[in-house]
């Protein structure tokens, strides 16, 4: 396989994908010209990007990657989840996401947290298969550093001790959870 369509308009999680996987050639959803909506309405990371991969794949007859990406703290029972992107309930607006994340820490002595990403590679003919990377890490209490997206500037790496806002996107593709989810994927590309 050459060509993969990624089930994303966020240019920073193509980055990412391309970065990782320099092999292929990703297409993202502006790429391709798909304007509908895709209804995520799985209760996990892994049901959601299956249901963004099999939309897709079904609609393009091309094989499609999706993931379903976010953030779980433990303090907060797990939030936001897989309502990561929508949090604060402002579309996909990280600082907003951020401040509401602060705010419901606010007092809270373990900020213990981790990254999830699950990723599902969709064939047309209906092969599929769905993988989980985790990176864990705590929950600053103000942010750091200009890099990445979404919680990177509150996110602590506990394995780089470092945040990833502070890093660029090659150190923290080493153990980010998008990495090591794409790591698991990839003898799927071949």
């Amino acid at each position: 396989m050459d060509e993969v369509v990624l089930a994303t308009r966020n240019k920073g999680k193509l980055r990412e994908f391309k970065n990782i996987l320099p092999f292929i050639n990703i297409l993202d959803l502006d790429d391709i010209g798909y304007e509908e909506e895709i209804i995520e309405n799985g209760r996990t990371f892994e049901e959601n990007a299956k249901i963004k991969a099999q939309t897709l794949a079904k609609r393009t007859n091309m094989p499609v990657l999706a993931d379903d990406s976010g953030l779980e703290v433990d303090a907060l029972n797990g939030a936001p989840g897989i309502y990561s992107a929508r949090y604060a309930k402002n579309g996909h607006d990280d600082e907003a996401n951020n401040q509401l994340l602060i705010k419901n820490l606010k007092g809270k002595t373990n900020r213990t947290a981790r990254y999830v990403c699950a990723i599902c590679l969709y064939y047309p003919d209906d092969r599929f298969y769905v993988v989980r990377g985790t990176c864990e890490g705590e929950i600053l209490k103000e942010a750091k550093g200009q890099e990445g997206f979404g919680y990177d500037p509150y996110f602590y790496s506990t394995e780089l001790k470092k945040c990833f806002g502070e890093i660029p996107l090659e150190e923290k593709n080493k153990v980010s959870h998008r990495f090591r989810a794409i790591q698991k994927i990839k003898e799927f590309l071949k």
